[in-house]
């Protein structure tokens, strides 16, 4: 595999993060009947009205705190040469969240990673700050894990993610959902398919619950094959349908990083195309 393939795809990757981010930023947190109501089909980069709830008037185009944290990620990987120091993390999203509140962004910090913060500035270990972190702000911000790890070699792999989920997603939902995830990206730069490529993020995201702190929850591995079957041979309008209804699209990672899964295995199997999946996402 060519240097310069790999670059492509780990650039198309962080791409795929912010674009599909900006799409989805007007609409996050508001209710799917609003959505429709207010911007039927999104197909295009729109701004969000004052009404926001997270992020009121943004212009079309920005990009939310998921975005801004994966590259928060990808500086401290470069910075520690491939691995990621846990409690530098955790002193770089305080200070992350500082300059954002210091612009009057009401675009913070996630309240699993929000309460980490706090353990950690109560004194707690990295390890015992994330021991509740179940919702998806891990896997939204493990795209560069993904593109500087390598899935093919698990242990060290493995070892990555958790060193990036460790502070704020400590439990096995947060780390399987996020390994999930940034095995999918490593795939893609190692040259897999799609299908492969998914195939794989959920056999890593069924290793990875043996890291992180026991949490109640439907399993990441399971639901993601259990969506693929649910939305075989549904139609786009029921796809969406179940998506929302049956699947979920909340913080919950068992929900939203499995409808993501959902969406693109039916990319993989041509009977949706990408910018359609990404649309119908936002």
């Amino acid at each position: 595999m060519s240097a310069t393939f790999q670059q492509d795809r780990g650039l198309g990757a962080f791409y795929g993060l912010a674009l599909g981010d900006a799409l989805g930023m007007p609409t996050q947190s508001l209710p799917r009947a609003l959505i429709l109501q207010r911007y039927g089909r999104i197909s295009t980069l729109i701004g969000a009205d004052a009404d926001q709830p997270i992020a009121p008037n943004m212009p079309a185009g920005a990009i939310t705190d998921d975005t801004e944290q994966a590259i928060l990620v990808a500086q401290l990987l470069v910075a520690g040469g491939g691995s990621i120091d846990p409690t530098a993390l955790a002193h770089s999203l305080i200070e992350w969240e500082a300059a954002m509140k210091a612009k009057g962004s009401y675009d913070l910090l996630g309240p699993s990673t929000k309460r980490a913060i706090e353990m950690i500035l109560d004194g707690h270990s990295p390890e015992e700050a994330g021991r509740f972190g179940t919702t998806n702000g891990a896997a939204m911000r493990i795209t560069p894990v993904g593109i500087a790890g390598d899935v093919s070699k698990r242990e060290a792999f493995m070892a990555l993610v958790v060193q990036a989920c460790q502070v704020t997603h400590n439990t096995t939902l947060g780390i399987s959902s996020a390994a999930a995830v940034a095995a999918v990206v490593s795939a893609g730069i190692n040259g897999a398919p799609l299908a492969e490529a998914l195939e794989t993020g959920a056999e890593v995201a069924l290793s990875a619950e043996r890291h992180g702190h026991w949490v109640a929850g439907g399993r990441i591995a399971a639901r993601i094959q259990w969506a693929k079957a649910l939305c075989a041979d549904c139609t786009d309008e029921q796809l969406a349908d179940r998506v929302h209804d049956v699947i979920g699209t909340s913080v919950a990672s068992q929900e939203s990083v499995v409808a993501a899964f959902t969406l693109a295995h039916r990319v993989a199997s041509s009977q949706l195309s990408p910018f359609d999946a990404v649309c119908m996402a936002a």
